[in-house]
């Protein structure tokens, strides 16, 4: 049989902060994570007194009843950050005690939500394009079945929508594969500059085509570090062509490289390769979040320009897997800056 004094030392054993309480239903024992959780001054006093949230007290006064087994979530803040914990309680067989042990699931809770987030996300960027597939289609098969013009120009509007569609099953699929990919740290040997100019090739039709001019100033130096060559292709086609399509007609894109013996962020030698606009900037209160799947500054002209919102998610899962970050600087009227941090490799 435990008997009180005993308490302290079986809980500090377990890692989960656990507490006990009694018949009285007060808090007689806990362990030092049940003290930082609930706070030094919660010994001694009743339980209700200190969790205060009605499912735990629901799930302690039964199993206090029944001795069954119970379970309930629990609810942290320290005014930052929230913090969800499942409580699971149980009683000490042939006991007067009541153990609550308290599970950190925050990141599972956020997890299921991210899911749920893009199931609805993605149902939504796919419902408008079907929806206007669909009407089309109708009225293709009843007024305008005869109307050759009105045929022509829903045709262009159809072809336009399912290209959208497809842009966007393509980048849920790289996506997709940039996730499952994330932790494993590339090794093939890559010269960036290379990459750099192979962007540049394929995307100098697109700039002629919107009235922009390329400035690269990359160097004619080797650019060496660990990556994966198609992923950084990506990273920077993803990058460039934003800059074209929303800085503007008649105006420059620049890519400018840098090496820095040590990056703070990095903690060592890096590459620095910024892509600059001059087009209308990006207001600073998106930044933050520019980088989530789904989002967009500027909804409607993104969509009018054919993003899907995943781009730049895309970029941020593959610089995760070369240990790199992505700074993004913007003020409204004056352009935006993508500087891509890359760890060079010190030799």
């Amino acid at each position: 049989m435990v008997i009180r004094p005993l308490l302290p030392d079986l809980l500090a054993a377990l890692p989960l902060p656990t507490l006990a309480v009694d018949r009285a239903e007060r808090i007689v024992a806990m362990n030092a994570a049940a003290k930082a959780l609930v706070g030094d001054a919660a010994l001694d006093r009743h339980f209700i007194n200190v969790l205060r949230q009605p499912t735990v007290v629901d799930a302690v006064e039964q199993c206090q009843r029944d001795d069954k087994p119970r379970d309930a979530h629990y609810l942290s803040s320290d005014g930052t950050t929230d913090t969800t914990f499942r409580v699971f309680v149980r009683r000490v067989a042939g006991t007067d005690y009541v153990l609550l042990s308290f599970q950190d699931i925050t990141q599972v809770t956020k997890a299921s939500q991210m899911r749920r987030d893009f199931v609805a996300n993605v149902s939504h960027e796919l419902r408008t394009p079907l929806t206007s597939l669909m009407g089309f289609i109708e009225t293709l098969r009843g007024p305008a079945r005869d109307d050759a013009a009105a045929r022509d120009r829903f045709l262009g509007i159809m072809t336009g929508e399912a290209e959208r569609m497809n842009r966007l099953v393509g980048d849920l699929l790289s996506l997709s594969r940039v996730e499952s990919d994330e932790r494993v740290r590339p090794t093939e040997r890559v010269d960036l500059r290379n990459v750099l100019q192979s962007t540049l090739r394929n995307l100098n039709p697109l700039a002629v085509e919107a009235d922009v001019t390329l400035v690269p100033r990359i160097g004619a130096d080797p650019l060496p570090l660990s990556g994966d060559a198609d992923q950084l292709l990506q990273v920077f086609t993803n990058l460039i062509e934003n800059a074209i399509k929303y800085g503007g007609t008649g105006k420059s894109v620049e890519i400018d490289v840098e090496t820095t013996l040590r990056d703070p962020s990095l903690r060592g030698p890096a590459l620095h390769v910024t892509v600059t606009d001059h087009g209308a900037g990006i207001d600073p209160l998106h930044i933050p979040r520019l980088t989530e799947r789904f989002y967009r500054a500027d909804n409607h002209r993104s969509r009018a320009l054919g993003g899907t919102g995943l781009g730049l998610a895309i970029v941020k899962h593959i610089l995760n897997r070369h240990r790199g970050r992505l700074k993004i600087t913007s003020a409204l009227g004056q352009g935006s800056q993508f500087t891509v941090i890359l760890p060079l490799d010190a030799a």
